[in-house]
């Protein structure tokens, strides 16, 4: 059973009345999001392998045990889904307001979800539940409307207006990959990080500091880009260096190899297997060398079904120079058969 499936035919019944004010909620916080005219429960997937009953605790939510990855899915008075938390990893999926995310202009894909993905303040155990951060956490986490990864990813592709700060500083709008490179003609170099965006000398944890360079401002890399949306813009820690430790480091293979929370498939050299497991927010990590290996050199952030039934990612790439979910050079998918499934190697929920 996939994870809300069992959900389905009761969150139809939902109060109509009730639904058209979240969708309200919902249109104040997007630009390339918007609330979908309908309220259909759209399948997300995960493993599904009981390991445990389930146990009623406070607010009365009913707290189900689950492996494949381990992880603890929240159900409210009802029944209906609330958040899946997975042990090891800050990563939740929250059950709200369905929402659409789309880009005209490069596809005609559609991605219509119920899943807010947003980080809770400590990597979750099983147990949790019965803490005072978790109850409070998540009281706030089921009312907030600002954007979360998936809105935020989309504030850097090719349709994204800029935002910029109290202090005219632009945080987000159309991304670019960075200008080529005549030693890497292939575009695969990780080279655009977040404060190159931003234009603004950082320091890390680690002890590593660097200078943005003048020529990448506003561009993002496929590490980069998540770096962007998960850590400068959502507070995840960052490294400097591709060293194991606190935080997610600079590369798309260290973040692949012993990068933070829970690696959700092993990285055999061969397409990866079980997609069952993943969730939306979820990071994918590909081989885009013309001889395929096991040398992990792209990054994404999986989405969820989209329209047409298929497992959408997000990421940037050289070839549509910058962020984007559309289908020039390949279109990003992790099922079937094409480019990139057929170099789709690993993942990571962090």
């Amino acid at each position: 059973m996939r994870y809300w499936a069992y959900f389905r035919r009761r969150f139809v019944l939902l109060n109509i009345a009730g639904f058209v004010l979240l969708v309200v909620a919902s249109t104040l916080t997007y630009v390339v999001a918007r609330p979908s005219p309908t309220d259909q429960s759209v399948l997300t997937l995960g493993g599904t392998t009981a390991s445990g009953g389930q146990a009623r605790g406070a607010s009365g939510y009913t707290y189900q045990r689950s492996s494949d990855p381990d992880r603890t899915e929240i159900l409210d008075s009802s029944g209906q889904p609330v958040a899946i938390m997975t042990d090891g990893a800050r990563t939740a999926n929250i059950h709200g307001p369905l929402r659409t995310f789309e880009e005209p202009s490069f596809t005609d894909a559609k991605i219509e979800t119920h899943t807010w993905v947003r980080l809770a303040p400590q990597p979750w155990r099983a147990g949790a539940e019965q803490e005072k951060w978790f109850v409070d956490w998540l009281a706030a986490a089921r009312r907030d409307r600002s954007p979360d990864v998936l809105a935020i990813s989309f504030e850097y592709v090719a349709e994204a207006p800029p935002k910029k700060d109290n202090q005219g500083q632009q945080y987000s709008g159309n991304a670019s990959f960075g200008p080529p490179d005549p030693a890497d003609p292939d575009g695969r170099q990780e080279r655009s990080d977040f404060y190159d965006y931003l234009g603004l000398p950082w320091s890390f944890p680690d002890g590593k500091s660097e200078m943005p360079s003048p020529e990448r401002e506003l561009a993002l890399d496929c590490s980069g880009y998540l770096r962007m949306v998960y850590g400068h813009r959502l507070g995840f820690p960052l490294r400097g260096t591709n060293t194991p430790g606190e935080g997610l480091p600079r590369r798309a293979f260290a973040m692949a190899e012993f990068g933070p929370g829970v690696q959700l498939m092993p990285n055999t050299g061969q397409r990866a297997r079980r997609i069952d497991r993943l969730l939306p927010g979820d990071l994918v990590f590909f081989n885009a060398q013309p001889v395929p290996n096991r040398q992990i050199d792209h990054s994404g952030i999986y989405l969820g079904l989209d329209d047409g039934g298929h497992h959408r990612f997000i990421s940037s790439r050289s070839q549509t120079d910058g962020p984007t979910m559309g289908d020039l050079s390949g279109a990003p998918l992790l099922d079937g058969i094409g480019y990139w499934p057929d170099r789709w190697l690993t993942a990571r929920r962090i």
